[in-house]
């Protein structure tokens, strides 16, 4: 029979949707007798969750690993803490450590707060950055997977006045590199990569930028020169709707929003987001901790449901 992967599955931000979607992805049918799940969190908050949204899942259907950083007495819920971005980081760390340790095959980590990490003294600007520096890695990226869509990220929590300084032929290469690598783990084989440009079209030439002809172009061209099957730069307008028919199997993109914006349009419940890179397994949902909804029973679980399945789906790898 093949094993059951155990899959470390972080609540993510104490006051926002993470427990709740964590929860209620243990009670669906695509999760239940999969996966071995060890819910990373406080027992305390898992309690709660459980009693005041009366979410019908089965204590014995999961561990519970008790980081015990939340007293409930006093926590503020649906807004950014320093408590609940302490409780982020100790739930993260302790995820990492089970899969180094190899006590787990894979790590999904619930939504947290970048402004709850700044409020506890932390300087990481999200989840990518601080995984990968507990797993010391170096050459990382984003992979944003839904419906037909693979994008992956040159920069990412970065401002769009500063992404061009950013970019660099070496950063592109390095992020298309990782690319083939993304889609290999997805069991493409021959992928079709395609990159965006960053300026309208694409640079016209030099008329609207010169970040195509100086970084852009020459990166494709080192990928190509080491047999990787990349064209671009595309202008961003057209690329993603020929992704989406098929044409392509993963786009590169420059920026966060050029990437994420039309994988949630047409994924928005279903997209997941994969660490690239790590020496360790990683998926989460494509959202945020949507406060205004959170502790109310209304967050949906489909996103944190697909991030689970494919942790399971790269577990086994």
């Amino acid at each position: 029979m093949r094993r059951r992967r155990k899959i470390a599955i972080t609540i993510g931000d104490p006051a926002g949707i993470g427990p709740e979607i964590t929860l209620k992805s243990l009670t669906s049918r695509e999760i239940l007798g999969v996966c071995s799940p060890a819910v990373v969190g406080d027992k305390a908050v898992i309690e709660e969750t459980i009693e005041r949204l009366k979410i019908p899942v089965n204590h014995k259907s999961f561990e519970l690993i008790d980081v015990s950083e939340v007293k409930m007495r006093g926590f503020k819920k649906c807004i950014p803490t320093p408590a609940g971005g302490k409780a982020c980081v100790s739930y993260i760390k302790k995820a990492v450590e089970l899969a180094l340790n190899k006590t787990v095959d894979a790590i999904v980590t619930a939504p947290i707060s970048k402004e709850s990490l700044k409020m506890a003294g932390f300087s990481w600007p999200g989840h990518t950055e601080l995984l990968a520096e507990l797993t010391n890695t170096e050459r990382y990226a984003m992979m944003l997977s839904g419906g037909p869509l693979k994008v992956f990220l040159v920069t990412i929590h970065a401002a769009i006045k500063d992404v061009p300084k950013i970019i660099t032929k070496e950063r592109v290469l390095k992020t298309i590199i990782l690319a083939k690598k993304g889609c290999e783990m997805m069991d493409i084989k021959s992928p079709k990569i395609a990159v965006a440009g960053l300026n309208p079209h694409a640079g016209e030439a030099g008329i609207f930028g010169d970040e195509e002809i100086q970084m852009i172009s020459p990166a494709v061209n080192e990928a190509r020169d080491i047999g990787i099957p990349v064209s671009g730069p595309y202008p961003a307008d057209i690329l993603f709707h020929k992704a989406y028919r098929g044409e392509f199997d993963a786009v590169v993109c420059m920026y966060h929003d050029q990437g994420l914006i039309p994988l949630k349009m047409i994924a928005r419940d279903e997209g997941v987001n994969v660490t690239i890179g790590l020496s360790i397994i990683r998926t989460s949902p494509d959202h945020g901790t949507a406060y205004d909804i959170a502790w109310k029973g209304t967050a949906n679980p489909s996103s944190m449901i697909e991030a689970i399945k494919m942790a399971i789906k790269l577990g086994r790898k």
